[in-house]
């Protein structure tokens, strides 16, 4: 298990669509969820029915303290109507699973992805 870790967030906003990108490093911890979270709600805010796709770099992700494990299912069951796609980019099995699980928080569409150029092809059908 690695000490470094963190979450870094991109957004793009056009009109209603917005698309966020996440690089997820390292075990998350509870700050990280203290310092995206703002942001997450910021690229939302004044947004009426926004559509919200979604790329995340998982393939240095380690997984989550438990507290930060709660932040991330907060965060599903509050912006998870908002989402359109999320493509799940990672290396192993149980992100694999992981990324299935997060479907029953989230409306839109997740799927799994071993190649970012598929991952980002499929957000953009």
């Amino acid at each position: 298990m690695s000490n470094v870790h963190g979450i870094s967030m991109d957004v793009e906003r056009v009109d209603e669509m917005v698309f966020m990108e996440f690089k997820a490093i390292g075990t998350l911890t509870h700050s990280d969820y203290e310092k995206i979270t703002p942001l997450i709600e910021d690229a939302l805010v004044d947004v009426e029915q926004p559509i919200v796709n979604v790329y995340v770099d998982g393939t240095d992700f380690e997984g989550w303290q438990l507290q930060a494990a709660w932040d991330d299912l907060k965060l599903g069951l509050k912006h998870g109507k908002k989402f359109n796609k999320v493509a799940f980019y990672g290396n192993s099995r149980w992100q694999e699973v992981m990324s299935k699980m997060g479907s029953w928080f989230v409306s839109g569409e997740i799927r799994y992805f071993e190649e970012p150029l598929d991952a980002l092809s499929w957000l953009r059908e």
